[in-house]
């Protein structure tokens, strides 16, 4: 059994601390019964994984994917490609915004050019509530 050590491995994965994770992921894996690509020789499943990286017997690629995927708390769907143009589309224009306002009455004519406060709007809105 050969000593398989980080310095092997360098080579395929440059960055020691993506090495580590990528590694960690693959024993994990192997753990969970992933099947292995070198022979065991009695290691335990972090040295498979060091030498299966070593010996470029895997993919690091889809290791790293897998680790990132197992890390995101929101997962993608295909469900979730929601056209933003679409979205854009459904907000109100500057105009559809100054009729709400007008017909809230908020503002009038005369304050056009004059943006409302938010205490304005909250004391329209007062008045609406102590109107009834």
């Amino acid at each position: 059994m050969a000593r398989v050590t980080t310095e092997d491995c360098v080579t395929e994965i440059p960055n020691r601390f993506e090495l580590i994770m990528t590694a960690s992921q693959r024993a994990r894996k192997i753990g969970s019964g992933a099947p292995i690509t070198v022979s065991r020789d009695n290691d335990k499943n972090t040295v498979i994984s060091l030498r299966e990286i070593a010996e470029k017997t895997i993919e690091t690629d889809e290791v790293t994917e897998d680790l990132i995927q197992s890390y995101q708390r929101v997962h993608e769907s295909d469900n979730d490609d929601i056209d933003l143009a679409e979205l854009i589309s459904n907000e109100p224009s500057a105009n559809e915004e100054e009729e709400l306002m007008k017909a809230a009455g908020v503002y009038s004519e005369d304050d056009m050019n004059v943006a409302p406060t938010d205490d304005d709007i909250l004391q329209s809105l007062a008045g609406d509530l102590s109107a009834e």
